[in-house]
């Protein structure tokens, strides 16, 4: 009986799980199976790592062969296992020597001709083998780069399963174009920020009170609703909110990375301090915006703008079952996707930013002399927006349109690192504070807590608005978050009066 073994590594969602791959040369007729619960993509692996071996003149057992990957009980999906397959089948032939896989992963998807292609998840993936005490593995050289961010792992880079065989102590007979080797070597993932065009908030062009709405939603981690005509600025602004956000901390980016990795768009954003923005378009079904997939779901823009921002333009327009998929991450920042081989949970903490036109035209502004819409049509526009989701914004702002650009271009206009300066503040003041809760800033505060330490004086304005029915339990709630939001701004170690009452003025600018 002749068994060889290799180690891979599966994924369900972002969390990680050992393979043991083990492959069986038996007596009988001809036949390859891959047993296991592969998915349809890793169920094809059969021909191309047949054929991969083929190709490094390795003669293909004449008998029955068998790969078991276990555990049996979890599924597996994806190419990425097909070197640790060729290896484990190398080795049940005594092509490779056997000592070679031992405590070492193999990750790599095989063309037909030996080639070894990048994969995706390589970051948590070897995130995973270091915490299990795996000290070696074998990746794609598109790869290394990205394998490389993980201490205390030996990274090797293989271009063509015969360098694997050669590596590993066997022979082959291979070779490579010269362009397919260049593009093996020159693909590699840079754990650097690729150069992009600065956004900063100087180059927007008034909207001084917005651009106060929005420092206060960074410092404190709110959600923002914001209301104006076509122009006036509603994008920019949004775009520009990750440039007065806190830099991400070591482990945030990780968190970020490993969530790019998984998705394939690592190499795109490197790594980088500045938070993730996404901007769905309003056409977006649920499973792009909240994840989805056959077999085990992918994360949706919701988990891509994880620590960071999810922007959705003309909100108004999305799907009603689009928008109400926004309400248990909001709550919880996680998103559940369940599927028939499987429970996935991402996370998805991130800040929501809306923007949206007065009215379907979007001329119902100020007299609206130009507005088209009836009164239907505007109230069907903003019955999309239900209570629920609104009453999670914690401020809704006007935006509205630049009457004069030479006057608003006159006024000097402060940069967004002036104003991250005082925002780092305000969030530094505020994980100070909740240092024992475990909260990093306030938007993340109990209502409990809000309710005992707010001082009674400064309560009497929520209290007031609740008797009003302007706010509802949980709005006054939220206002009391941007009343403590507003006192780390000022400097001040409790809200006062004042506070409160810009806070529920932020809370409750909704146009009617």
């Amino acid at each position: 009986m002749r068994i060889g073994s290799a180690l891979s590594i599966g994924l369900l969602g972002l969390k990680a799980f050992t393979i043991q791959v083990q492959a069986f040369i038996s007596p009988g007729l001809p036949y390859f199976s891959i047993i296991g619960l592969p998915d349809t993509s890793l169920s094809e692996a059969r021909e191309r790592v047949k054929s991969a071996c083929t190709a490094c003149g390795f003669t293909w057992p004449d008998t029955r062969v068998t790969v078991n990957l276990s555990p049996a009980s979890l599924p597996k999906r994806g190419s990425l296992h097909d070197l640790a397959i060729a290896a484990a089948v190398l080795e049940a032939a005594h092509a490779i020597d056997p000592d070679a896989t031992v405590n070492t992963l193999a990750l790599g998807e095989l063309n037909l001709d030996g080639t070894v292609l990048p994969v995706n998840g390589v970051l948590p993936i070897l995130m995973h083998a270091q915490a299990q005490g795996i000290r070696r593995a074998f990746v794609p050289c598109a790869n290394v780069d990205e394998a490389k961010l993980v201490d205390g792992v030996d990274v090797i880079g293989v271009r063509h399963l015969g360098e694997f065989m050669e590596l590993c102590g066997g022979t082959a007979t291979w070779s490579m174009n010269e362009q397919v080797l260049a593009e093996g070597t020159g693909a590699s993932q840079d754990a650097t920020a690729p150069q992009s065009p600065t956004l900063d908030m100087n180059q927007v062009i008034g909207q001084e009170e917005t651009k106060w709405a929005l420092e206060v939603a960074a410092a404190g981690g709110h959600h923002v609703l914001m209301i104006g005509p076509p122009g006036a600025g509603k994008t920019m602004l949004a775009s520009r909110l990750p440039s007065i956000l806190p830099q991400l901390s070591d482990s945030e980016q990780l968190e970020v990375a490993q969530i790019r990795s998984l998705c394939g768009t690592l190499g795109a954003y490197g790594i980088t301090p500045v938070p993730p923005f996404e901007a769905p378009h309003h056409t977006a079904s649920v499973a792009s915006l909240a994840g989805g997939g056959s077999g085990i779901a992918m994360p949706g823009a919701i988990t891509r703008s994880h620590d960071g921002v999810l922007f959705l333009d003309e909100a108004p327009e999305f799907s009603p079952r689009a928008l109400q998929s926004l309400r248990e991450p909001l709550e919880t920042g996680l998103v559940s996707l369940s599927r028939a081989r499987g429970t996935t949970l991402y996370p998805a903490r991130f800040q929501l930013v809306m923007a949206a036109n007065p009215c379907p035209c979007g001329h119902g502004w100020g007299r609206a002399t130009n507005c088209t819409c009836r009164p239907q049509e505007r109230m069907r526009y903003w019955n999309r927006l239900s209570g629920p989701i609104l009453d999670r914004i914690d401020i809704q702002v006007d935006v509205p349109p630049i009457t004069s650009m030479a006057s608003a271009a006159g006024r000097p206009s402060e940069s967004s690192a002036v104003i991250r300066t005082r925002v780092e503040a305000a969030r530094g003041a505020a994980r100070e504070r909740f240092a024992h809760q475990g909260w990093g800033c306030n938007a993340a505060a109990s209502g409990e807590w809000l309710r005992d330490n707010t001082p009674r004086q400064a309560r009497k304005a929520v209290d007031k608005a609740l008797e009003g029915e302007l706010l509802s339990l949980r709005g006054a709630d939220r206002a009391l978050r941007l009343a403590w939001t507003l006192a780390d701004l000022g400097g001040r170690t409790v809200p006062d009066s004042d506070d409160t009452a810009a806070g529920i003025m932020l809370r409750t600018r909704l146009r009617q």
